[in-house]
C-alpha cells in the first residue's frame, strides 16, 4: 500500500499542477507555482499582478474544493457500500443530499448569500440524516436494521425533493430559480477560500474518523453477528460511521451543489485496483476520488465557451464506465 499510495499522491500533484494552467486565462505550472512558493519564501516577483489574482483568487481555492469534495464523496460512498454490504449504495442514500438541496434551494429563495447557502444546506442535510434515523430507529425492529435504514432513507429523500420541488415552484422564475436549478446541477465556480474555511473541518475531521475505523468496517462486512462474536458494539460503530460519512457528505454538498456518481463509481474502481480491504480501501478511494473531480472540473471549465455543472460531466462520463465496471465485475464482491 505504501507504494501505491506514493504513486497516486504523485499523480495527484501532477493534476493540481497542471489544474492551475487550465481555464481561459492560461498561467503556466513553473509560474502557479512560484507564486505559490512566494506567499512561504522570498522569491521576488516577476509575474503580472492579474496572474497571482487568477492563481490565488480563483485557481487556488477551485482546485482546493474539487480535493476535499472528491475524496469526501468517493471516501463516504466507499464506507455506505462497506456498511449496508451493498455496491450500489452511494453518499445520497439516507437523504443527506436531497435536504441539503433543500436547505440551499431555501437560503436561495430567502435571498442569504454564499455563507447563508452552505450553513442552511448543511444543517439541513444533517435533518435529513436524523429523520432517516430516527425512522430506522422506530421501524428496525420489525425487519433488518440496516435495510429499514435504507428504504427510511428513500423515503426521506423522496419527501425533501418534493419540498425542494415546492421551493421552485414559489421561486422567481426570472432571477431565483435559474440560481436554484443551476446550484442544484453542482458546480465550483463560486468557491472561495473563506467557504473553505466553513466547509474544511469537518470534511476533514470526517475523513480521519472514516480512516481509522476503515478495520471496523472489515468486521462490519461480515454481519452483525460475528462482530458481536468480536466483541464490537455493532451499534455505535456503526453510527459514528455514519455520523463521519453523513458529515463530509453534507459539507461538500453545500459547498459544491449535488454532484452525481462520484460517490459510486470510484470506490468501485478502487475496489478493482486494491480489492475490498477497506484498510487499503479508503485511503485509495480518497486519493482517487480528489484525482477525479480535479480531472471533471477541469473539463467542465475548458470543454465549452460557457462552464457545464459538474453534475453533468459527472452524469455522462460515470454512466458507461459505471456499466463498464459492472461488466468487469461480475465476480463477487466481496
Amino acid at each position: 500500500m505504501p507504494r501505491l499510495l506514493f504513486i497516486l499522491g504523485l499523480l495527484l500533484f501532477a493534476l493540481i499542477v497542471a489544474s492551475f494552467g487550465i481555464g481561459r486565462y492560461p498561467v503556466p505550472p513553473d509560474t502557479a507555482l512560484a507564486i505559490l512558493a512566494a506567499k512561504t519564501l522570498p522569491i521576488a516577483p516577476d509575474w503580472p499582478p492579474e496572474i497571482e489574482a487568477v492563481v490565488l483568487g480563483i485557481r487556488l481555492p477551485r482546485i482546493l474544493a474539487a480535493l476535499l469534495v472528491g475524496a469526501a464523496l468517493t471516501a463516504s460512498g466507499a464506507s455506505y457500500q462497506g456498511l449496508f454490504r451493498n455496491p450500489m449504495v452511494s453518499p445520497g442514500i439516507l437523504g443527506v443530499s436531497a435536504g441539503a438541496s433543500l436547505g440551499a434551494a431555501l437560503a436561495i429563495l430567502l435571498g442569504y448569500g454564499m455563507l447563508g447557502i452552505q450553513v442552511l444546506a448543511f444543517l439541513c442535510g444533517l435533518v435529513a440524516v436524523g429523520t432517516t434515523w430516527l425512522i430506522s430507529n422506530g421501524l428496525g425492529r420489525r425487519g433488518d436494521p440496516l435495510l429499514v435504514m435504507v428504504l427510511a432513507g428513500i423515503v426521506v429523500g423522496t419527501l425533501f425533493t418534493a419540498f425542494v420541488s415546492l421551493v421552485k415552484f414559489v421561486a422567481d422564475p426570472l432571477n431565483t430559480l435559474p440560481t436554484i436549478t443551476f446550484w442544484l446541477m453542482g458546480s465550483l465556480a463560486s468557491v472561495e477560500l473563506p467557504d473553505l474555511l466553513i466547509a474544511g473541518p469537518p470534511i476533514l475531521l470526517g475523513l480521519t474518523v472514516l480512516l481509522a475505523m476503515s478495520w471496523t468496517l472489515n468486521v462490519l462486512c461480515f454481519g452483525d453477528e460475528e462482530a458481536r462474536a468480536m466483541g464490537l458494539e455493532t451499534g455505535r460503530l456503526r453510527l459514528a460511521i455514519i455520523v463521519s460519512a453523513t458529515l463530509v457528505t453534507a459539507a461538500a454538498v453545500a459547498i459544491a451543489g449535488i454532484i452525481g456518481l462520484v460517490g459510486l463509481i470510484v470506490p468501485h474502481l478502487a475496489r478493482m485496483l486494491v480489492g475490498p480491504d477497506h484498510r487499503v480501501l479508503l485511503p485509495v478511494s480518497t486519493l482517487l476520488g480528489a484525482g477525479f473531480l480535479l480531472v471533471v472540473d477541469g473539463v467542465a471549465r475548458s470543454l465549452f465557451e460557457v462552464e457545464v455543472p459538474l453534475g453533468i460531466v459527472t452524469s455522462i462520463i460515470g454512466a458507461p464506465f459505471f456499466l463498464y465496471l459492472m461488466n468487469q465485475s461480475r465476480k463477487a464482491w466481496t
